[in-house]
């Protein structure tokens, strides 16, 4: 069943146009223990709020820069958050819509209604940080690797000596944060990038001059009822973009060398701004090659660019990755950076957290983490990583993220799964389910085994799942963790659990 993005953020102020953070307001960031309600609660701070959070999910993967800033986190939700002796203690809330899909009526969100505080989604809150910069924006879309690539336009930005702000769904390296690694950046230059996510309306706040469309699928199936409506929502956030700083057009860099991107550009016939068309193959504004190399990397080489042509070593393997990587390009040479230095860039990147992030080789046995939760996400990471390890035996451990998704998708899930030499399933991350009950790890493990050389296996929760693993892995062998919830649990215990 489908829902509206009104209906999933029930209670939460509609998107607006963004405007500039006094200095002083109260911002209480409600799940600011998550990737992205985190940076909000961060960046925030940066610009002048009196910002504060909470989230009983605390302490994350998230949560270390906010606390080592010395911004409030409390470890549990309290109306007294929003309230202190009758009136308002914020001038207004920031909420994730993972709690407004699940929880509309939550105690805080109440309050906050009852004494007439604004209630807004978290990414309003990073768009008028943007705002506050008065820079020029820049969103990187899509739906599969936003955050890779958002990440790899940062880090380029970043060696040129752009200095941009903003914001990745994945925490980027110290190096890049500037300090622990966080999913914020606070630069002095007056680019500010995001990653915006189509999901119920979430990248609605964000009016940028430079948007890059990576792809463009059937997922969240809980508000898009098909790919239709996928493209549906693209088209409108594209046609809501905005002049640039220097009053020209805006401009898409959309990869139309995937299906679903090209259609959406298709129905930009009419659409006032400036597409640069991307691709892998065929005849394109800037149009990419990548040539193979040893451990699934290789050389993108890259022409059409303004200054010509360019070559550089991804550091990151899959043909997935180099299509990510040609939009970084293309995004980067729109915004001014010559091409050695974009080359110098792409090669240089370190990497996003849990995108293909190697944890360790404890007693000969790779540990990697990936955030992919969607089939052709996990075909895509497999398909790299047998590139990266060829010969070894392959373990895919998939948390499935949400209910909704996995029963929708059960089979797209099973057969890319099966790819992998072992497959095990934990439990279900059900996120902003409200029926937990459509589908299970169970039933997921059975239909790859269906389709698959040997029986998956479904454990339990993600604490099993790495016992399990660590009595059934030998030396050689490539466990890929993968998942959008608490998957990356398995990936560290079973590191503790081999030694590592």
């Amino acid at each position: 069943m489908t829902r509206s993005a009104a209906e999933v953020g029930r209670g939460l102020a509609a998107a607006r146009e963004a405007r500039p953070i006094a200095p002083g307001e109260r911002i209480h960031v409600v799940g600011a223990a998550g990737a992205g309600a985190s940076a909000a609660l961060l960046l925030a701070a940066r610009a002048g709020a009196d910002a504060s959070g909470c989230d009983p999910a605390a302490p994350s993967p998230y949560t270390a820069a906010a606390e080592a800033a010395g911004l409030p986190l409390a470890r549990a939700h309290d109306p007294a958050h929003v309230a202190h002796d009758g009136g308002p203690a914020a001038d207004r809330l920031a909420v994730t819509k993972a709690l407004t899909a699940i929880a509309p009526d939550h105690p805080e969100l109440a309050t906050a209604r009852r004494l007439g505080i604004p209630v807004e989604a978290w990414q309003q809150v990073i768009a008028d940080v943007a705002a506050t910069r008065d820079g020029r924006l820049v969103a990187v879309a899509g739906t599969h690797g936003k955050s890779t690539s958002a990440g790899w336009l940062m880090h380029v930005l970043a060696d040129a000596g752009h200095d941009p702000s903003g914001f990745v769904g994945a925490l980027l390296p110290a190096t890049l944060s500037g300090g622990i690694p966080a999913t914020a950046r606070w630069g002095g230059g007056d680019t500010f990038l995001v990653e915006a996510d189509e999901y119920a309306g979430n990248f609605a706040p964000y009016r940028p001059s430079l948007a890059v469309l990576l792809n463009a699928e059937w997922d969240h199936p809980d508000v898009f009822a098909d790919e239709a409506a996928v493209l549906d929502a693209f088209e409108a956030w594209i046609r809501a973009m905005v002049a640039g700083t220097d009053g020209g057009p805006p401009t898409l860099v959309a990869n139309v060398g995937d299906p679903g991107a090209a259609r959406v550009v298709e129905r930009l016939g009419d659409w006032p701004g400036r597409v640069v068309r991307v691709a892998l193959d065929g005849v394109v504004d800037i149009r990419g090659r990548l040539v193979a190399g040893e451990g699934g990397r290789g050389r993108l080489v890259v022409e059409g660019l303004s200054g010509g042509s360019l070559e550089a070593a991804l550091p990151l393997p899959g043909g997935h990755n180099a299509a990510n990587a040609l939009a970084v390009v293309a995004a980067a040479d729109v915004l001014g950076v010559p091409g050695q230095t974009i080359a110098a860039g792409l090669a240089s990147f370190p990497g996003v957290g849990r995108r293909l992030e190697l944890k360790g080789e404890p007693r000969g046995v790779a540990v990697l983490d990936d955030y992919a939760h969607h089939p052709t996400a996990i075909a895509a990471t497999i398909e790299a990583v047998r590139a990266r390890y060829p010969g070894r035996r392959l373990w895919a451990v998939c948390e499935p993220l949400t209910y909704h998704r996995t029963a929708a998708m059960l089979d797209a899930f099973a057969g890319a799964l099966a790819r992998a030499d072992r497959a095990v399933v934990a439990d279900i991350w059900a996120g902003r389910d409200p029926d937990t009950t459509i589908t299970s790890a169970a039933a997921l493990a059975a239909a790859i085994t269906a389709r698959a050389p040997a029986p998956a296996l479904a454990p339990g929760s993600v604490e099993a799942t790495a016992e399990l693993l660590a009595g059934e892995v030998r030396p050689g062998d490539v466990v890929l963790v993968m998942g959008g919830g608490r998957s990356y649990v398995v990936a560290e215990r079973l590191l503790r659990l081999l030694g590592g």
